[in-house]
């Protein structure tokens, strides 16, 4: 494939170090994307010992807004009612698996940090909980062109959402 990127959802840094073990060999780079800082009071988040950890491991640790909800569209969402265009697009990645949706959206992510080569084919793996079942090849974008965003390859994915 040539693929020389990976970009992989990590909360608590195990998916990212399994990554790193199996890609980085091959010349592939690793961005671990975390989960927003807005989840912390769930135990969500990633903690500063974990990230530096990743870092000396050669993983680039990125956490931002998520591009498909959870933003100022969903605050008006929650109080108005209604969907906005990104929460239609989350819930229909959503009928594909969480993965699915969380694998676009890190990718999304990942491109908007100027931290993945939206010039080049990337892959991107998520999970529905603990750990990576939903994996693609795609064209990344920034969330602002999200209509030139491609999944070229579904290569895992769990067989009910």
């Amino acid at each position: 494939m040539g693929i020389r990127q990976v970009v992989v959802a990590s909360s608590h840094g195990d998916t990212a170090r399994q990554a790193q073990a199996l890609f980085a060999p091959r010349g592939i780079r690793v961005i671990a994307v975390t989960i927003s800082h807005a989840w912390e009071d769930k135990g969500w988040c990633m903690d500063e010992a974990t990230r530096t950890e990743l870092r000396d491991l050669g993983i680039t640790v990125l956490t931002g807004i998520h591009a498909l909800g959870d933003g100022v569209p969903s605050a008006f969402s929650r109080q108005h009612g209604g969907r906005s265009p990104d929460e239609i697009v989350r819930d229909t990645l959503y009928r594909f698996c969480q993965g699915m949706k969380v694998a676009v959206e890190c990718a999304l992510m990942a491109a908007d940090a100027g931290v993945l080569d939206t010039g080049a084919e990337a892959i991107a793996i998520a999970g529905s909980g603990d750990g990576a079942d939903t994996a693609i090849v795609c064209k990344p974008a920034c969330a602002q062109n999200f209509l030139s965003f491609e999944v070229l390859e579904i290569l895992a994915k769990p067989r009910r959402p």
